[in-house]
């Protein structure tokens, strides 16, 4: 076996799947600082997946979201994507990422949020039709109307 094949130690799937109890309990207990975290990477990571081309900008982007959001160092950045990767693509929807960050993030902060996945979104310099559905989804979600949404489309776009 080489080492780029080499399965995730045991730990990790125990973590997601714990990690995964938590957001559907029928009364959650608030999530800690790292798990919405997670949550917020993970649903970085399946904004960029939904259009079917995981682009290395806007993996970039990702990071860079990560690294200005959680002053983390490129190291943690790494580690904390490949975890969101990993949730990412054994989470059955979206709603569970929503839900813990509109439960534990201020409001005034979820802007901030949408406006991150905006960034995501308009990484690769596309606004897929399924990219733009699931944020049409997910910014109601966390509690923001359309119009926020819209502007803070319109300040990544103007940052540009």
């Amino acid at each position: 076996m080489r080492l780029s094949e080499t399965p995730e130690p045991p730990y990790i799937y125990f973590m997601f799947d714990a990690f995964l109890r938590r957001l559907t309990a029928p009364d959650p207990d608030p999530l800690s600082g790292d798990d919405c975290r997670l949550a917020l990477a993970a649903l970085l990571v399946r904004i960029a997946r939904t259009d079917g081309d995981y682009a290395r900008v806007e993996i970039d982007a990702i990071d860079n979201i990560l690294k200005t959001r959680y002053n983390l160092g490129p190291f943690e950045v790494s580690k904390l994507r490949a975890e969101a990767e990993q949730l990412e693509s054994e989470a059955p929807d979206t709603v569970r990422f929503t839900r813990a960050i509109k439960d534990t993030v201020p409001h005034d902060d979820r802007e901030q949020i949408v406006e991150a996945l905006w960034e995501i979104v308009l990484a690769d310099g596309t606004r897929d039709h399924e990219e733009d559905a699931l944020m049409r989804l997910v910014a109601p979600m966390i509690g923001i109307n359309d119009r926020d949404s819209a502007h803070a489309r319109q300040r990544v776009v103007n940052k540009g």
